[in-house]
C-alpha cells in the first residue's frame, strides 16, 4: 500500500467514525426547540462537533433567554480553531481564497490527521480528505437526525437527552492523561455544578470556562519538579 493510499484509508476512518455524531446532534437539537432546517443551516455554517453540542445543550436548558450564553459557550469552545488554523496555514498554502476556504475545514479531526504525517503533500491530503469527508457525513447525519428526532418525539424516551453529555465525555476522556488535565476539569465541573441553581443556564458553563483558563494558565501540576542546580552535585 502506498503512503498516499494509507493516508485515505487513515482519513476515511475518522470521517466514518466521526460523522456518526451527527445523528445524535440533529436529533437532540431539534428536541431542543430547533426545527429540522435550523438545525441543518446550524451543522452547514457551525461545523465544529463541541461547540454545537454546546450551544443546543445551553439553548435547550434556559430557550430564547440563553441564547446569549449559547452562543458564547459555544464561541470558547471554538476559539481553540483559532490555533489550529495557525498550525495548518503553512500545510495547506497557498492565497488568501484557498485559505479562507481551508479555514471552515479546520478542525479536531482534520489537523489531527494532518499533523500525523511527515511528508508535505501527504499532510495537505490528510487535511483535505478528513476536513471535507468530515463536513459532508456530518451534514447528512445531521439531516438524518433530525428527521428521526422528529419522528420519536420526546428525546427522554429514547435516552437522547444524555446524548449530548456522553459526546463530550467521549471528547474529554482521551485528553485526561495528565494531572493538570484532570485538574482543569475537576475545577469547571465543581464551579459548573455549584453555580448551576443560582444563575441562568448557561452562565455557570462561561464562569466555568474561566475557572478552566486560569487553572491551565498558571499549570500548578503540569510543571516539573525543581531539580537542584546543576553545578550543585558537579564535581570540583
Amino acid at each position: 500500500m502506498t503512503a498516499e493510499r494509507e493516508v485515505w484509508r487513515e482519513a476515511l476512518g475518522v470521517v466514518v467514525a466521526t460523522s456518526a455524531y451527527g445523528v445524535s446532534f440533529g436529533a437532540l437539537a431539534v428536541a431542543s426547540g430547533l426545527d429540522v432546517w435550523q438545525t441543518s443551516v446550524l451543522s452547514l455554517l457551525m461545523f465544529t462537533g463541541g461547540s454545537q453540542f454546546a450551544f443546543i445543550g445551553v439553548f435547550a436548558a434556559g430557550g430564547l433567554a440563553a441564547l446569549p450564553s449559547a452562543i458564547a459557550s459555544a464561541v470558547l469552545l471554538g476559539v481553540r480553531n483559532v490555533a489550529y488554523g495557525m498550525r495548518m496555514s503553512p500545510v495547506v498554502g497557498g492565497g488568501p481564497l484557498r485559505r479562507a476556504a481551508a479555514a471552515h475545514f479546520t478542525i479536531d479531526e482534520s489537523t489531527a490527521v494532518a499533523i500525523s504525517q511527515g511528508d508535505p503533500r501527504l499532510r495537505r491530503v490528510g487535511f483535505w480528505v478528513t476536513g471535507i469527508g468530515i463536513f459532508l457525513g456530518w451534514n447528512v447525519t445531521t439531516l438524518v437526525g433530525a428527521l428521526v428526532g422528529d419522528v420519536l418525539g420526546d428525546p427522554r424516551t429514547w435516552g437522547l437527552d444524555a446524548a449530548a453529555a456522553a459526546a463530550f465525555l467521549a471528547l474529554l476522556w482521551p485528553r485526561l492523561r495528565r494531572r493538570q488535565a484532570i485538574a482543569v476539569g475537576v475545577a469547571a465541573a465543581v464551579v459548573a455544578a455549584a453555580l448551576t441553581p443560582f444563575l441562568l443556564p448557561g452562565v455557570p458553563v462561561l464562569v466555568a470556562a474561566l475557572v478552566a483558563v486560569v487553572v491551565g494558565w498558571f499549570d500548578w501540576l503540569g510543571r516539573p519538579p525543581r531539580t537542584a542546580d546543576a553545578g550543585s552535585g558537579a564535581a570540583s
